[in-house]
This record gives C-alpha cells, structure tokens and sequence, in this order.
C-alpha cells in the first residue's frame, strides 16, 4: 500500500469521526447511551463507503511447492511382442505405478506410443509402426518451459519417422531410456529398406532399390530374388562380411500388364539365421497406360513454379512442364491441365488458344498479374485490382461439394500476397477458400472453381504457393498434407467426366502399414453434397469370402472410413447410401508389410547415443531401482518452492459490502426498537 493512500484512508477516518461527531455530539436529541452506540455505528458506515470510494489495494504473499515433471513413455509396438517381453515392460510400468519415493518427487504422467503418442490406459503391443523421434519432439513441445527428464521405455527399434539419436540438440531435458530386449547381436541377413514408383507406365522399365544389410561375423552368400506370381523376374547372387555389411541393388522390371502388379522380394535365408521375416518384402506397382499432362505458363521465375512442381508430380501419374507463353502454344491441345501463372499481355495468343479448344485452366494471380489484361481476355471473372498489395489468408468453405476437401489448416498458413481489390466470379462457381484479411473474411473468395458447358477452371488470387508448402512442413514435418490438396485440385481439373451423384475415392492398393482409408460423396438431385443421407461400405475378402458392413463417417464435405484393421489380401468393397438406392463398387489390395517382425534386438547403440547426447543415462529392465535412485537424487529435478504475490483491490473484498449493510441495519434496528423513529 502505498504512502498516498494511507494519507487517503486516514483523511477518511478524520472525516467520517467528524461527521459522525457533529451529527450525533452537537447538539443532539439523544442521551449519552445512545448518542454513543448511534455514533460509532455512523462512524463504521461512512469509513466504510470512503474506503470504497479509495479502493486501496491490498497485497499477500503464498508460497508453494512445484515438482518436476517426469513424463514416460512406453513402447506399444508390435515389435515388444516380437521379442516376446509384454510382461517386463508391464512390470516396469507396476513398478512406476507403485514407486512412492519417485511419485513423490515427481509428477508422473504414463504415455503410449506407437506412431503416435496417446495417454496410457492399457497397452497391447499391437500398433504396426514406432515413430520414436516424433514421440519425444511431442513430448518436448508438451513440457518446454518445465524441467521435465524423459523415461523412455521401449526397445529402440524404429520403423518411421526421423533417425531419433539425432534429436539430442533439440531437446530440452534429459532422456533415460530403458532398453527393452536382449542386446545380443544375432546372424542375421535381411532386406533394410526398398523403394519404387507406385504408377508405371505400360511398356515402359519402372525402377526398384533395394538395400540389404547383413549382421554378423564371417563372409556368407545368398541370393536376391525378385518374382511375380511364379515368374522370377529378377535374381541376383550377394555376398557379406564384417568388413561389408551391406549392398544396395538398383535394376528396373517392366511394366507389361495394365492393372495391379503385385512382387515379392527375397534375399535367401543363410545358415543359422534367427530372424526370417525380415528375408522378405512384399511391393506392388499400378501399371497405367497414360498419364495426366499438366502445363505450367508463366512468363516470370517465382518459387511457386517450384512448389507446384513438387505437388503434382508426387504422383508419378502426373508429367509436368514449365513453358513461356510463346513456347506453350504448340503444347496446349495435349495437355489435360493448364496452369496460368499470373498471366500478363503475353499471354493474349494462349487465351485464344484456350478459347478455341475448350482446354481446362487453373489461374494463379499475384503481385505481377496484369488484371487490365485479364479482365478482357476471359469472362469468367473480374477485378478491379490497385497497385496496393496486401497479405491474405484462407478459410475452407465447409460446404464445398466439388470434391473432398480435407482442412489442413488452411487459415493457420503463412499470408499470401494479392493487389488489393474485390475478386468478382460471374460464372456458376463454387468458393474452395475463403479470403480472409487480418483475421476477417472480405466476403470475396480466395480459391474458387467454375464448371460450364463441360469445361473446368478455376482461380487462386494469391501469390506465396510455396509458403503454404513449408508451412505444411513446419506443422507435420512432411508435404503430404498439402500435396495431397493440390493433387484433388489437378485430379478434378484435369478432367471433364460428368460427376455422379455418389462420388468414391480409393487407392488400388494400400500397405498395411500405412492407413487404409476409402472416402466418399453423396450429392443430391441438384448435385449439392447432402451430409444427411448415412453411407455404408461392404467389404468382402475375395479368398474367404468373409463379409463386413462398416459405416462412413462424415468428415467436413466427405465421409470416410479407415480399413486399416483388415489383413493382407484381395477385397471387394461397395459404397451405398441406406436402401442401396446409389452404389458404386471396387475393389483393392493390401500389401502385407510386418515393419515390426524385421528385428531381433534391442536397438542398444542408438539408444546410448540419445541417452549421451541429452545428458541422460541408459538403464537395462533390471536395474530399475537404480535407475529410480538416480532420477530422486538428481539435483537438476530438485523440488522448488514458488512465491506468488497477488494484488487484490478492497473493492473486490465482498464482505465490506456486507459491514456496511450490518451497521446501517443495526442503526435503523436500535431506532426503531427503541421508539427513536
């Protein structure tokens, strides 16, 4: 409290004793008894408004303990049940459970992890994939501002993600792995990694990598086959040695047959070896006889130009060109899509051309478009555009039915740049994105499609593609989020078949690793997306004859249903609404790959590494205690103790309110039970 207010209070209690005194010690009616109690009770009153009418503010001191955090997390892999310790790893996480001297010290938190990371409840040792790396970067981010070590309780094999003994500079607090497992580096000769295109074209080599690796001591050969059905159609002899553990083979297989090509890889198992499964991967291409033809015009160099290209031809289905205005013109009538990068006056002779053979486009405008020039070279839409720019970000129209459209955070993206001006569409059209400036829609479209007389466009009036393509990457650490929208933008443009009042989209193979997802659309008899009307999807397999009914889940404009609980094999699926009344069909493989199955030890080396890197300690399953012992008298996860100083105003003091009322009551009680009034 300051000096000031101190002056004010007691200049209130001066003033309160003298109206006090003057209203009941001059000449008053009252005796000594009354004049007395009336008094102080008029005094109490008056000091008690002033001190509301000053409002001094009053301030307390609290202290209090803060524990450290200890967050673990817990491998439920497929991988633990491989190795066959279920049981160590629930008896670790009993022990934790129960440890009173570490919860006591320290504010646990239980974690699962798998690719991703969840709270525990219960664990199954059942998820196909590890991402370990992406775990502690969650974990990380949860607990930045706390001192927070990590248990990690797994056995280091990681089949996804980032190499996690790298993250050491990235994290925070200290990491103590629990090695799940034996250490013991068994004989073993596997396939560690293979890579191919998904699409191949018909009659054409497609290429395969694959790198395989050896673990053991002495030389040893074996044989590398590649076969179709009963066809070998690629076999190669191999040796290794402690000096060479690994060899990479690149060679190419023909794509002869249109259709799902399914292969098995295998490098023959060598004497003595423990682990078998890893010998063998399965991989499959989808030979197509052509391909999506996308034509980029532009008469300027901008990193776009770049980020599209990446987007679209991550489908090897798509052939992507770059060409000046002058040189687009002899390409246009074999291009499926045309892409005009921020057209200006050179682009007179391609809009004519466009004009003449109906062809598809898909408009990008920015800071050097010349709308003037636009504005008359088509008709679909108008600006009325400044030389003023300004930043823009989108909102997804959650009712655009065209195709399915999933929000990847679209109004988080970095700002795109534009002219300032209100965009104008004057066709049959549809918003995909709304444009929003400085947080509030301008009501005017950022990302809209037109579909007339059979042909498709579209226009994105914004410039800083590529910035939404590292923002994509800076949120989930790949492009796939954002690919995979501009790839439905070029699949829907690119074509000019009539849409079907129930739209399907799948892929004509999955491996069962990743998710298996099947998404749909229903639209009504105008051809508006109806989310009301329910979808199921049969799925039958083809060997068993097994049949499922599973429900579609309604997903901002789309339904969708994950399969990624069915096995390796053939399937049939149809899509229908209730009352099959509109169906379609298809049909798809799952590609057996048991990432988990490919080890036959704990990954010891690297989980020493991270453990160094991050100043932390590796421990084996059998020395919980001490690893228990060292977490509780580690100095750097001390308990602090906390001072928190609040300033509250008198004003807020609730029962003041209440001393005032009393001695106003009591006043009139005295008066009124004593005659006085």
């Amino acid at each position: 409290m300051t000096p000031e207010t101190i002056l004010y209070i007691c200049i209130a209690a001066l003033v309160s004793l003298g109206l006090a005194l003057f209203m009941y010690g001059y000449k008053t009616k009252y005796n000594g008894r009354f004049k007395w109690l009336f008094g102080v009770l008029r005094f109490l009153t008056l000091f008690f408004i002033l001190l509301l009418i000053i409002n001094p503010k009053m301030t307390t001191d609290s202290y209090f303990t803060v524990k450290p955090k200890l967050p673990i997390l817990v491998d439920n892999s497929n991988s633990i049940s491989e190795l066959g310790r279920e049981k160590e790893v629930l008896e670790l996480v009993r022990k934790i459970q129960e440890d009173a001297g570490l919860n006591e010290a320290f504010d646990v938190s239980l974690f699962k992890f798998s690719n991703d990371i969840s709270s525990l409840d219960s664990l199954s040792f059942s998820e196909n994939n590890t991402n370990i790396a992406r775990s502690l970067s969650s974990i990380n981010e949860l607990y930045q501002d706390e001192t927070a070590p990590i248990l990690l309780i797994t056995d280091g094999n990681q089949t996804i993600g980032r190499d996690y003994q790298f993250l050491g500079n990235s994290l925070k607090n200290p990491i103590f792995p629990i090695a799940i497992g034996d250490s013991t580096k068994y004989i073993d000769l596997r396939i560690a990694q293979l890579n191919t295109n998904k699409y191949a074209f018909l009659k054409n080599q497609f290429p395969v990598e694959v790198i395989l690796s050896y673990a053991g001591t002495g030389a040893v050969t074996s044989r590398f086959v590649v076969t179709r059905g009963s066809n070998t159609v690629y076999t190669k002899n191999v040796s290794f040695s402690e000096s060479k553990t690994s060899e990479t083979l690149s060679f190419t297989l023909p794509a002869s047959v249109v259709g799902f090509q399914k292969y098995i890889a295998q490098v023959v198992p060598i004497e003595g070896e423990k682990n078998t499964p890893n010998n063998v991967k399965y991989f499959a291409v989808e030979v197509i006889d052509q391909s999506t033809n996308v034509l980029v015009v532009s008469s300027i160099i901008h990193p776009d130009l770049g980020a599209l290209k990446k987007a679209i031809t991550s489908n090897e289905q798509r052939k992507f060109q770059i060409k000046k205005p002058s040189e687009a013109l002899s390409l246009l009538n074999d291009s499926q899509l045309v892409i005009l990068y921020q057209p200006d006056r050179t682009f007179a002779g391609v809009y004519t051309e466009l004009d003449r053979l109906k062809k598809n486009s898909f408009t990008i405008s920015g800071l050097e478009t010349d709308w003037n020039f636009l504005n008359t070279a088509q008709s679909n839409f108008n600006k009325n555009a400044t030389n003023q720019s300004e930043e823009i970000t989108g909102d997804l129209n959650s009712n655009f039915g065209s195709f399915a459209v999933e929000d990847i955070g679209f109004s988080r993206m970095p700002p795109m740049r534009t002219l300032f001006g209100e965009l104008e569409i004057t066709v049959p059209h549809e918003i995909v994105l709304e444009q929003i400036v400085d947080g509030f829609s301008s009501e005017t479209p950022l990302l809209a499609t037109m579909e007339l007389n059979g042909k498709r466009d579209a226009i994105l009036d914004g410039e800083g593609v590529w910035r939404w393509r590292a923002g994509c990457y800076v949120r989930n650490k790949n492009f796939e989020a954002f690919d995979n929208f501009m790839g439905k933008m070029v699949q829907y443009l690119a074509s000019n078949k009539r849409r079907s009042r129930l739209e399907v989209s799948s892929e004509s193979f999955y491996y069962n690793n990743n998710a298996i997802k099947i998404s749909a659309q229903y639209f009504d008899k105008s051809f508006v997306f109806d989310p009301r009307v329910p979808l199921n999807i049969t799925v039958v397999d083809e060997e068993t004859q097994k049949r499922a009914v599973y429900p579609m889940l309604l997903r901002n404009n789309f339904f969708e249903v994950d399969l990624s609980s069915l096995s390796a094999g053939n399937y049939k699926y149809t899509v229908a609404t209730q009352g099959q009344s509109v169906a379609r069909s298809g049909n798809f493989a799952i590609i057996g790959y048991y990432a988990e199955k490919q080890f036959n030890s704990a990954d010891v080396t690297k989980l020493r590494v991270l453990a160094t890197y991050t100043e932390g300690s590796l421990f084996a399953t059998n020395q919980y205690e001490k690893l228990s012992s060292a977490l509780v008298s580690d100095a750097r996860f001390a308990t602090i103790q906390k001072s928190e100083q609040k300033t509250v105003p008198l004003i807020d003091w609730k029962y003041l309110l209440g001393l005032i009322a009393l001695t106003l009551a009591l006043e009139w009680f005295i008066r009124k039970y004593n005659g006085l009034i």
